[in-house]
Order: structure tokens, then C-alpha cells, then sequence
């Protein structure tokens, strides 16, 4: 075939859902007549956009891998007209199972290319399921030599080098990559160096969407081979953009389109939460969400989050008070609700622990009251919520920040109800940035309305549980800023405790917080999912026995290992992403 001087890209960031073989074909399908309208040439769909990503053990299943081939063989066939397509997919093979991309064009499946680099670190199971393809050289779409480096695959030089020795003209990388609070510099940083390196021009394109505790943003970039930017898709939403290129003297060039400007920062973080409820909700079928609505800032937070994610017809609150609970915390829940307008209710959780407590009198006899009965009116309230969970089929939302979550300050079977956290790896100082964030904007798609919905009180007031008189989260925790360095260090950097120290903090706390972050292993084992924020959230990415006898009892001011590290064992270089 004649290499053409034209050639038309259309790259569609969509959301697929895990396992809806049916309904990802239909939405692949969708973009193939959008694409063919525009007089696209090659249509690009996400890395194992058939399936879903990550399908994790599903694909396992032999009744799933038949019917992903199944589908394949029929979304070829119904796109016989019209552009070719790039899609991602599952593919077996000689007994072996690979994370591919498949070539469709013509009617039929021309070509596969499969996954080279398995991730196999943080969020990412790769290497259990699939195995590594062999190199690829590149694939002949009409005439232009395409290369296709899967997600992994850019994240080192070895596979886009292989693809320019072998003749590739121009590299398209599949991704399902999740978001965390640095990665789109870090991508950005990954996708230069290759293009750096072979000279040919890049199109990254990745899918959007919540999938159970990851997110995935989109956020899909094309680079020409002089580095500059040619398109970027927005973050958070489905898009289908149309690429034009052109070859030239110096191989080809794309043509600058839209450069759509991506939230920073405390945006991204708000938005990361928004898309991962509102698809927890909606692919998990939920007609909506019933939490508590305290009067803090955790559950105002969340509130507004819910709101902004499903709008506030699904969105209900409840005030469950006790004879502890302020008149603060009651007119500040009531003016949240109202400012986001949602149902709100109010049930006193009095009669119930009163009825505990009496029958319990006998047993209890001679004891002094602690922390056993504050804990009876957190599981009231648990109780309570998922009664109207069950009633009325909405999911219950649970409230507690990475903070909590850290240290355990949460009760297992009462706080901790629910089937899902948006918040959960939100620590508590970033709680209260969100939340400013949120009073001085409406995200992209929020269905919430402009303006103060978190009132400020809320903001100002010192945390409390409110489980017995005069109570605040400081009687027992450190300031959160403290705290939250400290978690930090412990948690996202693994520090040694001296490293802690040195930094200012008291020995006795930095040494308390460790302990309590070991011993609350076991209630987060048992915690809601939640949206995936920070490189290293609780669940995926950090996995810690609850056995544990280890503490760190270093306290000096020098930290060496006593041994080298063997090469095969240190850590990647790039930092990794993936899928």
C-alpha cells in the first residue's frame, strides 16, 4: 500500500466498565461512527477497553476469555466500514493469556500486539495474570508504520526502541493508568523522554472513569517529535477528538487542536472524588446515597462531594444525635444540607443506646464508663444507617478521612459502615483544603450549586466526635498538621522513626503514631473501599500484616541499612505507572 501524506487519527477517552463486554462494544462502536463522519482514519480505544481495566481475576475466567473473543470477532465485523480501530483486549493464545491491543479493519481482526512490561508493584497484579509479549514491531495501518507500546511499555526505553529500529513512523500508547495526586507529571515527564529518545511523535491516550478504589483521569496528550504539545483531551470526561498529520521531510507531524487546560492540585483531588463515587454508585446500580451528616467537616465534605457526583435528588442525610451532640453541630448540619439541598433527617440515637445500656447494666456492674460506651453510640448510628440503607436501597457512605483510617480512630462496625469512602484517602489537613476548594468552585460536571456549601463554622470549629462532654479529636491525637506529617512519613515514604524526629517531633509522638497506625491494621482490612488519591493509599497500594510484632526502636540520628540491597530487588528507576 502507498504511504499516504494524510492520515486521520480520532482518539476516544472513554470509561468502560469491567466485565460489560456488551456495553463496551456498543461504546466502541458509538466512537467508530463518530470517527467515521469525521473522515478518521485509525480510531484509538484505551488499554483493555473491551474488558475493562483492571479486569484482575476475571480474566481468568475461561467463560470470559471466550466471550471477550467472541465480542471482539463481532465489533470487527460490525466496523467493517469506516476507520480501523486500535482497541485493547484480552488475548489467548498457545495457553497463555496477554494484556493486547487488536488491529480491526476490513471486517476482520488484522493484527495483535501485546503487552511487553508487566506492572507488578503498587495498585498492579499484572504479572499474575498475563504473561509478557514478546517485542513488537509495529503495525501497518493503512500504510503508516504505527507503533504500539502499551502503557508499561513507555515507562522504559526498551520496547519504543525496539519499535524505531524497526521501522515504526509514529507511536500510539494505549493506557488504563489511574490517577494519583502526581502522576500526570510524571506521565508527561515518561512521554518526553521517549519522544526524546526516538525521535518520532507520541499519542498517549488513556480511558477515564472510577473503577472500584482506582480512578483514571484521561488527561490524553499528543506530542509531536519535536516535544511540543499538539492535543490535550480534558481530565475527568469522555472525549472523542479528531488528529490531523501530515508527512513531511522529517517524518509526521500532527497538527495543533485543542489544549484543554486540567485542574491542579486540591481540583484534581476534588475531582478524583467526585468521578469515583459517581461511578461506584452508578456501575455498582445504586439509586443513590444515604450517610450521616455529623455537623464536621469530614461528613460536609463528603456531602458536597455526593451532591456534585449524583446531584442532590440522591443524596440523603441523616443527623443522628446524641445527648453529647452540640447545638452547633446541629444548626451547622442542618445549614450543610440546606445550602446543598438534600433530604435531611433527624433521628436521636438515644432510645437505642439507652436500651443498650440497660441491658448491658448487669454484665457492666462495678465498671467504670470509657471508651466502650462511646463506642455503643457510634454503632447505633451505624446500625441506624444501614437500616435506611436496606429499606430504601441507597448506598451507605461512610465519612472517616486517611487520617482516622491511619490511626484508628474509627469504630469498626459503627463509623466504619458503609460500601463505600470517597474520602478515604484524603488526610485530615487536605480535608480542609477540599473543602475551601469546593466553597470557591463548582467542579467540571458537578451537579451542586455555586457558592458557600460548607458552612464556615464547620470550617473553624475544633473536630470532635462528640461521644462524651467537651470531647475533641486533640485529646488524644496530635495536631492534625503533626499528625499528618508524621503519616505521611510512616505511610507514603516509609521513614524511620529518627527520620521523624529530626524533623522536630516529639519522640513519645512520633513513636505513639506508629504504634497506632500498626495496631489499626486489622479495621482497615475490614474499611469500605475508597477513592485513590495519594501513591500509596491503604488496600492496593500499601499491604501490612495485622500480625505484626516489628517497631521501630532506631532513634538516632543516622539510618543505615545493615546490608546492600541486591540490584534484582530495588526499586524501578522510572518510578513506574501503568495501566
Amino acid at each position: 500500500m502507498t504511504a499516504p501524506a494524510i492520515f486521520k487519527i480520532a482518539l476516544a477517552q472513554l470509561n468502560p466498565v469491567v466485565g460489560d463486554l456488551d456495553g463496551n462494544a456498543k461504546k466502541a462502536l458509538a466512537a467508530h461512527a463518530t470517527a467515521k463522519a469525521a473522515g478518521a482514519d485509525l480510531l484509538v480505544l484505551p488499554e483493555l477497553f473491551l474488558n475493562g481495566y483492571p479486569p484482575e481475576d476475571l480474566v481468568l475466567k475461561p467463560a470470559f476469555q471466550v466471550a471477550s473473543l467472541t465480542t471482539l470477532n463481532d465489533l470487527a465485523a460490525a466496523c467493517a466500514d469506516g476507520p480501523a480501530i486500535l482497541v485493547g483486549t484480552i488475548w489467548l493464545d498457545d495457553g497463555k493469556l496477554y494484556n493486547a491491543v487488536a488491529l480491526l479493519d476490513g471486517g476482520k481482526i488484522e493484527a495483535v500486539r501485546f503487552k511487553v512490561e508487566l506492572p507488578n508493584y503498587g495498585v498492579f497484579d499484572e504479572a499474575r495474570v498475563f504473561s509478557p509479549g514478546p517485542m513488537p514491531g509495529p503495525l501497518n495501518v493503512r500504510g503508516v508504520r504505527i507503533g504500539v507500546p502499551i502503557c508499561e511499555d513507555i515507562w522504559g526505553p526498551d520496547v519504543v526502541e525496539t519499535l524505531v529500529e524497526t521501522g515504526a513512523e509514529i507511536l500510539i500508547s494505549p493506557n488504563g493508568s489511574p490517577f494519583d495526586w502526581p502522576k500526570p507529571d510524571r506521565r508527561m515527564n515518561v512521554a518526553v523522554a521517549r519522544v526524546t529518545e526516538s525521535r518520532l511523535p507520541l499519542v498517549y491516550l488513556n480511558q477515564v472513569g472510577g473503577q472500584d478504589e482506582l480512578v483514571f483521569d484521561g488527561a490524553s496528550f499528543v506530542l509531536n517529535a519535536d516535544r511540543s504539545l499538539a492535543a490535550q483531551l480534558p481530565a475527568w470526561r469522555e472525549a472523542i477528538v479528531m488528529t490531523d498529520w501530515t508527512r513531511g521531510g522529517h517524518g509526521w507531524h500532527c497538527a495543533k487542536s485543542g489544549i484543554a487546560v486540567l485542574p491542579e492540585g486540591d481540583a484534581s483531588a476534588y475531582h478524583a472524588c467526585v468521578l469515583g463515587l459517581r461511578d461506584y454508585v452508578h456501575k455498582n446500580g445504586f439509586p443513590g446515597v444515604v450517610f450521616g451528616l455529623s455537623g464536621g467537616i469530614d461528613s460536609a465534605l463528603v456531602a458536597a462531594i455526593a451532591v456534585d457526583a449524583l446531584g442532590p435528588d440522591k443524596v440523603h442525610a441523616v443527623m443522628l444525635p446524641s445527648k453529647f451532640t452540640s447545638d452547633e453541630s446541629l444548626l451547622d448540619a442542618a445549614a450543610c444540607a440546606k445550602a446543598l439541598g438534600i433530604r435531611y433527617d433527624k433521628i436521636s440515637i438515644e432510645p437505642a443506646v439507652a436500651g443498650l445500656t440497660w441491658g448491658l447494666k448487669d454484665l457492666f456492674a462495678g465498671s467504670n464508663a470509657d471508651t466502650t460506651e462511646e463506642n455503643m453510640q457510634s454503632r447505633v448510628r451505624g446500625t441506624l444507617l444501614m437500616a435506611i440503607s436496606n429499606k430504601f436501597g441507597s448506598m451507605l457512605v461512610t465519612t472517616g478521612n486517611k487520617s482516622e483510617m491511619s490511626v484508628g480512630y474509627a469504630t469498626i462496625y459503627g463509623d466504619m459502615n458503609g460500601g463505600f469512602n470517597p474520602i478515604k484517602d484524603i488526610y485530615k489537613m487536605e480535608v480542609y483544603r477540599l473543602s475551601h476548594w469546593r466553597n470557591g468552585h463548582v467542579p467540571d460536571g458537578g451537579h451542586g450549586p455555586a457558592g458557600i456549601v460548607i458552612p464556615k463554622r464547620i470550617l473553624t470549629k475544633a473536630p470532635s466526635a462528640e461521644l462524651r462532654p467537651d470531647q475533641t479529636d486533640q485529646d488524644s491525637l496530635p495536631p492534625y498538621a503533626a499528625l499528618d506529617d508524621i503519616l505521611r512519613g510512616l505511610v507514603e515514604d516509609e521513614l524511620p522513626v529518627a527520620a521523624l524526629i529530626a524533623r522536630g517531633h516529639p519522640p513519645e509522638t512520633v513513636k505513639k503514631i506508629e504504634r497506632l497506625l500498626y495496631l489499626a491494621e486489622y479495621k482497615r482490612r475490614q474499611a469500605a473501599p475508597g477513592v485513590k488519591i495519594s501513591p500509596k493509599n491503604f488496600g492496593r497500594d500499601r499491604r501490612y500484616p495485622i500480625t505484626n510484632k516489628f517497631r521501630d526502636n532506631v532513634v538516632g540520628e543516622s539510618v543505615s541499612l545493615p546490608v546492600p540491597v541486591p540490584a534484582s530487588v530495588k526499586p524501578r528507576a522510572s518510578g513506574g505507572d501503568s495501566a
